[in-house]
């Protein structure tokens, strides 16, 4: 039989077409698994407690029986309850006890040594190395205010025995000017701005890991200000925030130290009712010991860190607001 032309026109055309959709349909295929390929999920964040790493049971052996030294600090200034007229305050301390030759120093090649934390309200700590070397806090804001202390190891655990952590409450009269951060007289920041919602303009360079200016131990802006925390009553339960804050990279990214001091509590290691609860990016865990715990597993990037003091019904034990305390730290892995 015979075939029109125009049925064989008809026909071609229809071949064509269905070649041309068939490499459409691989082509597409062929786009969207290159496009799924490309996608990597993000990382999954699984902290897991470990023990005390390595390096740092070797740094304990090398230092000796420093480690079972029992250090008792003395705030000598600022005094009890002093008034201060201007807005620097001279900080003096008195290092005794059973030291085990336990002295703070920096080793210059490491950049690491024994130190006391200082804290001024509930700010982020800064270390104090040479205590025979002035420190001062410069611009401090007109109003009342805390300082907190305690020695500390290289790798900043800190000592618990009777008699280390010591503070003070204090009251600054014609203090510095608010809008602008309280600071160590070596430049070191102690607190952000009481009176400005904006951050210091090194706060873009810290969440992005990278160092702002240079700062000792690192610093991060996120905590608390000043205005918004109340009295602390001496008689209460207290705990302070010490460890982790700031950069962390490097070996130093993983594990990561939790640390903290008690003052009047009894966690129910101890046979009391309170424990201690961390918050790491709204994922809680409990502490019923007072010890430092080390967190493998952190992803990079910035975290949030909290710790609270819990009663038996799991709410925060009010004292000033000092209770629960929060950080932000960023952490870059390699």
């Amino acid at each position: 039989m015979r075939i029109p032309k125009i049925s064989l026109a008809v026909f071609g055309l229809c071949v064509a077409a269905v070649f041309i959709s068939a490499g459409c349909q691989q082509a597409n295929e062929n786009q969207n698994t290159t496009a799924t390929s490309s996608v990597t999920p993000p990382a999954t964040q699984n902290l897991t407690l470990v023990s005390r790493p390595e390096k740092i049971e070797q740094m304990m052996k090398e230092r000796g029986e420093q480690d079972q030294a029992k250090p008792t600090l003395r705030i000598i200034s600022p005094a009890k309850n002093a008034t201060i007229n201007g807005s620097t305050v001279e900080v003096k301390l008195e290092l005794t006890g059973d030291l085990k030759g336990y002295k703070p120093h920096k080793d210059p090649a490491s950049g690491k040594g024994n130190h006391i934390h200082v804290i001024l309200d509930n700010q982020p700590y800064e270390a104090y190395y040479e205590l025979d070397q002035p420190f001062q806090l410069l611009n401090v804001s007109a109003g009342d205010h805390t300082l907190r202390v305690f020695p500390s190891r290289p790798w900043h655990e800190s000592f618990k025995n009777d008699g280390a952590f010591q503070m003070v409450m204090f009251i600054v009269k014609g203090g510095g000017d608010e809008a602008k951060p309280t600071t160590t007289n070596s430049g070191e920041i102690m607190a952000s701005p009481t009176k400005s919602a904006a951050k210091p303009e090194s706060s873009k360079s810290e969440t992005t890991g990278a160092s702002p200016t240079p700062a000792r131990e690192g610093k991060d802006f996120s905590a608390i200000a000043i205005a918004t925390m109340g009295p602390i009553d001496l008689a209460k339960p207290l705990l302070t925030y010490s460890r982790p804050k700031g950069d962390y990279s490097g070996d130093d990214a993983d594990p990561i130290m939790l640390d903290f001091w008690l003052l009047n509590v009894k966690l129910r290691d101890q046979g009391g009712d309170y424990r201690v609860r961390y918050t790491i990016d709204g994922q809680s865990g409990f502490l019923d010991k007072w010890e430092p715990i080390w967190l493998t597993g952190w992803t990079s990037g910035p975290h949030t860190v909290k710790l609270e003091l819990i009663d038996k019904d799991g709410n925060v034990v009010e004292n000033g607001g000092y209770n629960s305390t929060a950080r932000d730290i960023t952490v870059t892995k390699k």
